[in-house]
């Protein structure tokens, strides 16, 4: 099922919520999914950002199946799949990879909250640590 680390992504999620807690940083209410730019428009301010940076480096230092699985947690825990439907959620994340999975998911607004919800979809708490 899950193949990536409960403890990872609850670390992730913990760093994520500090990234977007800071002043500086301004999410767009409902992301333009047909533009692009909408990432790059997102995280441009914050190439030097040191939260960022360790945030980004752990996403791309894991393998892209690692990834798919952060992506199809974060769209479990948004509604766009079922618990019943991690498969195919994971499916679609896997055909959808990018090497741009890191800001994808660094700039999506409540993504932190959403990952924590797929991660409680499929039995997984990151107040157990």
């Amino acid at each position: 099922m899950l193949q990536i680390s409960p403890n990872l992504v609850c670390w992730f999620i913990s760093h994520v919520r500090e990234f977007h807690a800071q002043e500086d940083v301004m999410l767009p209410d409902e992301p333009d999914h047909q533009n692009e730019t909408w990432i790059d428009e997102a995280l441009e301010e914050h190439a030097d950002n040191v939260v960022y940076l360790e945030l980004k480096n752990t996403v791309e230092e894991l393998e892209p199946e690692l990834q798919a699985n952060m992506v199809a947690l974060m769209w479990l825990g948004r509604g766009d799949y079922s618990e019943d439907e991690w498969d195919l959620a994971l499916e679609e994340a896997k055909s959808n990879w990018t090497p741009r999975t890191a800001d994808y998911l660094l700039a999506t607004p409540m993504g932190a909250d959403y990952l924590a919800e797929g991660l409680a979809m499929l039995g997984h708490s990151c107040e157990d640590d």
